[in-house]
Formats: structure tokens, C-alpha cells, sequence
């Protein structure tokens, strides 16, 4: 977050929604993710005193009025958060693009004092609240001509603002990272992939796989990198004249490396460079025909958009609706209608016709046939992802490869986290692209020290993006106790450079290293570490890889805990998460859940907030909402146990409600790794590597490599909207090592969403919001935090 010294927070308790009228509508194709959205527009619009409505059925219910626009209340929202697609509907709506139908909607709208839109939808129905802001004003003159309201009316509703969240499984907005519904796409198009490698693995068969995205190929290439599929066809980057040939001779070779399976992956608006499609069912003809494969189609269809909103997706929304609200409320007639979005890990604001012009300038590339335009109109996420496919997926004849003579050795340290393989396969690619030799060391540090270290090649590492836990293994042993074993197998393998993929013990491994360079030259080469850890409690990194899939374990968990007792009444679950001191998993699962309260290490909390939380919880059972969840991280307090505030919560709920605790354990650790996971374990893992060829080159002096400075011992790690390499010495003055946490982490900043979307009272700091941003402006370095 930007430094305290800048400006003093700004909270919205001063932003009051009192007298103003916020409507709520769900437009175009549905997509996961959106009701979290809505919920948190109604709750977070209740919370600042303004009267909050659904519109039913999109623009097609502001058109008929009636009861298609409804004020709703808190409990509206209840058991709504796990639910895919849109409660309050969606659809087409003809009458809204004529004026008469226009005209009629403003009438709905101002009968009911209703000046302040949030559209959720698609660049269409965006465009199209657009351009009912602009008319507005004329549009009440004429009801006003028409007799059918009052110049009083007039004044008193003069101007309508408008907030747009873009929610479409294609992510194909310009100036939003992710939009709601993508990461939920992806996730139903994984575990289909997933399933149909088994498959394939036991007849040897190849696969076409059709995926959505008539004018976007997001889901099509983020699917491919995430699933580590032979080829991708998408509209923005066209295969070239002859791809027939060298599609055949790719999947020939990888059955010669005796590989039993092909995947090829096709957006449904894929096309050639003559702007002509490329079908599914001409890519299976083509495989038959030319190779003789046995050859199966698979349509996923609309099984993309179903489905319940993945963890990312429901915190994404329900930050976007907050946003969404507090955007309206500051709005001025002068402020252009924005789109809130997110870039990195943060929450924007753009100008909603700025980002839908840039969209339009995409498709106008693609028709006339500037692909290389439209890839970077894309952004640079798509383009970095584009990048790291075409570098990942095939390999090169070994002549066209240069020779560096170096040798790089991968391990993995620390507990096993779900993405780590698809990180240790990118490094093995990518080094071997770049020229190394790499040597993939079995067990650690501990494993190092014994000698289990062995050269690995391209094809060893196929099929690992999909694996959960670690295939190279993993062990928590520091290396301070082997130094003298680890310092004699650098020597005899001749390593010149280290990747530790791991969590806080790599951090402290590459501390212990770097200390030891004063007695052992061996130590003295480029050591980078990316971060993989359920806890997501390494300091220089706002995620790490492991933590996303962890997270959709707990909220799939809780959600059917939360399922289990709409049968019985009355009752509150606590939940017991992992993390050690680190309150990430319990924070966001309680976010992404709908829990009531999360105690964690970080925010210190005594028997009086207990009391407040059974006090509330109480209140809660009295609604037509009765069950509760409390999330409690393993290590938040030594004495408030989940046992003690299982037992007190009992004793005080007595005749009230009764209670019921678990302990989610080790499932958090294990399970395929989510698409975010793959693919920033992916993307990481191989700028990882480029940084060590780089600093090779660097430190190559004489014959040998040798790298003393604290610049050639880094980490890189996510902050905010870059990815950035630190030196892990200048990490150590934002470490808490008793606590094994950073000492300042970027979610604290959610915490109070959660408690406001759970009906307590608290103060939020709004500083980080509100500066409206231009498109352009954003930055060029912006490496995602989206996947």
C-alpha cells in the first residue's frame, strides 16, 4: 500500500448513502461470480444507509418495471455467495436499444427515486448504460412533457450515475485483469482437461478440446498453459501459412518421445491468417487424415459458465462490489460512468467508455488482420502468457539450442504446496531453452547434502503442470547443518546457479546460504527463490504459489459445511485453517465463504470480542439466517483454542443454537493445483529462470561464475502490479522471524470488507480507491496478478 506519510487514510464512515437510491441489475451472458458481486453491492449499500433494489432479468426488467424492480433487504443476499450464474437473472433485452424502451425505464426508475446504476454485465450492456446516462437528462424532459412526472421530478433526479463490473468468462475487457467468471471458466475447463488425460493416457488418443471465446482466446491459451496442451488455436494470434504441416510433425514427435496423450486446444473463434475459421472438427479430420490418430472431440460448451464461483472469483467480486458502491456514492455529474476493476492485486477505477473503446480497437485489429497489434492491445497479461506457452510448448532440435555449459540446479524446500511441479517444469524448459544443463535435486537441502541430485531433461517434466505436491520432493531441513556436504556437491556437480522453490524455510535457506559465502566460493553463484507455500506467508511476495488452491479447498469445504445445516437449524460450525501464524487462509476463506467472523494471529482479539462474536451470532438467529461459520487460524491465540472457543461459543448459545467444529488439516496441502496456481507457478518459475541465465552472463569471470553481492540472491515475488526480484537480505528488515510472517501484509486491508459484509460495524480505509485511472496510463510494467 502507499506510505502512510503520503496522506492520512480516508475512511468512508464520511461517505453516506442516506436519501440516495442504488438499483442493482445483472445483464448479458451470465457468468460465476456475479451474485457475490450483487450481494456485496446490496450489503455494502445497506451498510451506508441508501435504499438498495434489484432489477430482475437485466434491461429487459427496467423496461417493464413492476415487480422487476424490488427493494431488497440484508437476508436478500443470504446463501447466495456458492451460488454460479445470476439469481436476479439476465436477458437479452431488444426494447432497451430503442429509445421508447429507454424512456419507459427511466420512468421505472424515477418512480422509485433511483439515480444510481450498477450494471454488472459484458461490454455491450455497459455500453448500453452508457449511453442511458447521457440521455438521461432528455429523457426526463420528455416524461416531463408527456405529463408523466413533474419538473420537481426533474430537478430532484437530474442526473443518473452509472458503475459498471465486468462480469464475462472470456476476460475479454480491456483495462481489467481478470474479470468476474474467468478463473471460474477456467476451473470447470481444468478439471475436464484433467479428467480427459486419463483417458487418453490409457487408449493413447489425441484430443480436441473446443473452449469458449468467440473473439477473446483468454480461456483457450490460459487452458493450454495451465494443462501444458501440444497446441492452441486462438482468433488474436493466427497460426502461420503451413501450420497443417508443423501441428502434424509436433504431435508425431511427442508420440516418438513416447508420450500416449495429445491435447489440442481450440477457441470456438479460432481462425487462420486469411481470417478463416479453424473448427474443432477440421482439426480432428486433419489429425485422422494426416497421422492416423485415434481422435476424439470434445465441446465443453456451456459447462464453462456453470458451476460455483471459485474462490478468486467470489473475493474479486465481493471487492469489486464494495468498490462498486463507494464509487457511486462518491460520483459527481462531472465524474465520467467508470468500471471498477482490478490490476495486479489492486482495485482500480477507469473510464467505462475508455476501456470499451480500447476493447473495440481489439476486434478491429483481428478483422484487419494486425495481430501482433491486437495481442498487445490484449495487454500485457495476455501477452505474457502467449509468450510463456510459445516458450514452454515446444521444444527446439537440440542443434538450434545455444550451449551455455552451465548448470543449474532446481529443488524444492520447505511443505509441499499444489503448483510446485508446474514450477519446477517451466524451470527445466525454460533453462534448457536457455541453453543449461539442469539438475533436479530429490528431497531438498537434506537430499542435496546425501548427493540425490540428477540431471533432467524436457520430456521428464511432461505432464507435471496438473500434479499436486511436490514430485522432486520436499523436506523442511535447513541447510545451516550441511553446509559442508551441500558446498562439496556444488563442486563435484559443477552447479553455477540455484532455484529453491518453497516457502518460509527456502527464505531461510537462501539466508543461510548467503551467510556461508564468506567460507565456501561454492555459494558464491545466483540463487533465486519463488515463493510456494499454502500459508502465503513469505515476506516479498503478495501471493505464493500453493495458497489459491488451498483457499478453494477451505471455501469448497465450508460451503458444503454451510450446506449441511440448512437442515438443521440454528447451528454455528468453527473451522480450524492452516497457515501457522499467518491469517491469509482464514481471512480469505472467510471472505470467500460468507463466515460470520475469522480470528487470526494478526489482529489480536480478547474474551470481549468473543463475547461481541456469540452476541452477534445470537442476533443472527433471530433472522431468517440461521446457521453461522467462525474460521479460526491454527495458531491464532494459544489459549483461545478451537477447542476453547468451540466450548465457550456451546455454553453461551445454550437454547439458542448449538455448535459443531473441525479441523480442515492436511487436505489444504494436497489436490490438483487450481489454474491460478499453474499458471503463476508457470509464469514465475520462468522469469525465475531468465534472471539466473542473466545474472550468469553477469558474474562469468575468467572460467568461472562467481556472484558475492546480496543483488545475486533475490526472490521474486508479487507486489501489487509487478513482479519484482528482492535481495532476501533486504527482505529481512520486513520479517517477523519468531511469527514466520512479513510484518506488513496487503490483505489486513480486506479484513474489514469481511466484517462488513458480515453486518458488523468497523472502519474501513478507503485511501487506495478512488483515484479515477485512464486506460492507457496503465502501467506497461503491470505483470499480473490476474493468471
Amino acid at each position: 500500500s502507499r506510505s502512510a506519510m503520503d496522506h492520512q487514510p480516508k475512511f468512508f464512515e464520511n461517505l453516506s448513502g442516506a436519501g440516495k437510491a442504488i438499483a442493482v441489475l445483472t445483464s448479458g451472458g451470465d457468468a460465476q461470480g456475479m451474485n457475490a458481486a450483487v450481494r456485496a453491492v446490496v450489503r455494502m449499500g445497506i451498510y451506508v444507509n441508501a435504499k438498495v433494489y434489484f432489477i430482475y432479468e437485466g434491461y429487459q426488467g427496467m423496461v417493464d418495471g413492476g415487480d422487476n424492480i424490488v427493494e431488497v433487504s440484508w437476508e436478500s443476499v443470504s446463501s447466495i455467495l456458492q451460488v454460479g450464474g445470476t439469481v436476479i437473472g439476465s436477458a437479452r433485452c431488444k426494447s432497451f436499444r430503442t429509445r421508447e424502451g429507454r424512456l419507459q425505464a427511466a420512468f421505472n426508475l424515477v418512480q422509485r427515486g433511483i439515480t444510481n446504476l450498477c450494471v454488472i454485465g459484458g461490454d455491450g450492456s455497459l455500453t448500453g448504460a452508457n449511453l442511458f446516462r447521457e440521455e438521461w437528462s432528455g429523457l426526463l424532459e420528455e416524461l416531463a412533457q408527456k405529463g408523466k412526472i413533474d419538473a420537481e421530478a426533474v430537478k430532484k433526479y437530474a442526473y443518473l450515475n452509472i458503475v459498471g463490473m465486468v462480469g464475462s468468462i472470456d476476460n475479454d475487457f480491456c483495462g481489467t485483469d481478470m474479470t468476474i467468471g474467468t478463473d471460474s471458466a477456467l476451473h470447470r475447463i481444468i478439471e475436464v482437461v484433467d479428467a480427459i488425460m486419463t483417458t487418453a493416457q490409457s487408449h493413447q488418443r489425441t484430443f480436441v478440446l473446443e473452449v469458449m471465446g468467440r473473439h477473446c482466446g483468454y480461456l483457450a491459451l490460459v487452458s493450454a498453459l495451465a494443462c501444458g496442451a501440444d497446441w492452441v488455436f486462438i482468433p488474436e494470434y493466427p497460426p502461420e501459412e503451413g501450420w497443417e504441416d508443423s501441428m502434424c510433425v509436433k504431435l508425431s514427435e511427442n508420440r516418438a518421445r513416447k508420450k500416449r496423450l495429445n491435447i489440442i486446444i481450440v477457441a470456438e473463434g479460432a481462425i487462420d491468417c486469411h481470417n478463416k475459421p479453424i473448427t474443432s472438427e477440421k482439426v480432428k479430420d486433419l489429425v485422422v487424415q494426416r497421422l492416423g490418430f485415434d481422435t476424439r472431440v470434445t465441446i465443453l460448451g456451456h459447462v464453462q459458465r456453470g458451476g460455483t464461483p471459485s474462490a478468486f472469483d467470489r473475493i474479486l467480486a465481493s471487492r469489486m462490489g464494495v468498490e462498486a458502491v463507494l464509487a457511486l456514492l462518491e460520483a459527481t455529474p462531472d465524474t465520467p460512468a467508470c468500471v471498477v476493476s482490478l490490476s495486479g492485486n489492486q482495485a482500480v477505477r477507469l473510464p467505462l467508455m475508455e476501456c470499451v473503446q480500447m476493447t473495440q480497437e481489439v476486434q478491429k485489429a483481428m478483422d484487419e488482420g494486425r495481430f501482433l497489434e491486437a495481442v498487445r492491445l490484449r495487454g500485457r497479461s495476455f501477452e505474457n502468457n502467449l509468450n510463456t506457452y510459445k516458450l514452454l510448448s515446444h521444444k527446439k532440435p537440440d542443434a538450434e539450442l545455444p550451449k551455455t555449459n552451465f548448470n543449474v540446479a532446481v529443488l524444492n524446500v520447505g511443505a509441499p504446496a499444489a503448483g510446485m511441479n508446474a514450477a519446477v517444469r517451466a524451470a527445466v524448459r525454460v533453462g534448457m531453452t536457455e541453453g543449461h544443463k539442469i539438475f533436479a535435486v530429490i528431497d531438498g537441502f537434506e537430499g542435496f547434502a546425501k548427493g540425490k541430485i540428477k540431471e533432467i531433461s524436457w520430456g521428464d517434466v511432461g505432464g507435471w503442470t496438473g500434479q499436486g505436491g511436490s514430485i522432486l520432493g520436499t523436506k523442511r531441513t535447513l541447510p545451516a547443518k550441511y553446509l559442508e556436504k551441500i558446498a562439496e556437491q556444488m563442486r563435484t556437480n559443477n552447479i553455477n546457479a540455484l532455484m529453491v522453490i518453497g516457502g518460509f524455510e527456502a527464505y531461510l535457506g537462501l539466508l543461510e546460504l548467503s551467510a556461508a559465502r564468506e567460507k565456501y566460493d561454492e555459494f558464491c553463484v545466483p540463487m533465486v527463490m519463488v515463493p510456494a507455500t499454502v500459508s502465503n506467508n513469505v515476506p516479498g511476495s503478495d501471493f505464493s504459489i500453493g495458497a489459491d488452491t488451498a483457499l478453494n479447498t477451505i471455501t469448497d469445504t465450508c460451503d458444503r459445511i454451510k450446506q449441511s445445516a440448512s437442515g438443521t437449524k440454528r447451528r454455528v460450525f468453527i473451522i480450524e485453517t492452516m497457515g501457522g501464524y499467518c491469517g491469509y487462509l482464514a481471512n480469505m476463506g472467510a471472505l470467500a465463504a460468507g463466515a460470520d467472523a475469522a480470528y487470526i494471529f494478526e489482529e489480536q482479539f480478547d474474551i470481549r470480542e468473543l463475547q461481541a462474536n456469540v452476541e452477534h451470532l445470537t442476533e443472527k438467529m433471530k433472522t431468517s439466517i440461521q446457521r453461522g461459520l467462525v474460521l479460526r487460524n491454527e495458531n491464532c491465540n494459544e489459549n483461545y483454542t478451537t477447542d476453547f472457543i468451540y466450548q465457550l461459543y456451546s455454553e453461551e448459545g445454550k437454547g439458542v443454537f448449538d455448535c459443531r467444529k473441525n479441523v480442515l488439516g492436511h487436505m489444504q496441502q494436497g489436490g490438483a493445483p487450481s489454474p491460478f496456481d499453474r499458471n503463476f507457478g508457470t509464469k514465475i518459475s520462468a522469469k525465475a529462470m531468465q534472471w539466473i541465465s542473466k545474472k550468469l552472463k553477469e558474474t562469468y569471470r575468467k572460467g568461472k561464475v562467481f556472484a558475492n553481492t546480496d543483488d545475486s540472491v533475490c526472490l521474486l515475488g508479487m507486489r501489487r502490479r509487478n513482479l519484482v526480484f528482492q535481495p532476501v537480505a533486504e527482505l529481512k528488515s520486513e520479517t517477523d522471524f519468531v511469527h514466520r510472517i512479513p510484518k506488513e501484509q496487503w490483505w489486513l486491508k480486506l479484513r474489514p470488507l469481511m466484517k462488513i459484509l458480515a453486518k458488523y460495524k468497523t472502519s474501513y480505509d478507503v485511501s487506495d480507491s478512488g483515484q479515477l485511472e485512464h486506460v492507457a496510463m496503465l502501467p506497461k510494467e503491470a505483470e499480473t496478478g490476474a493468471i
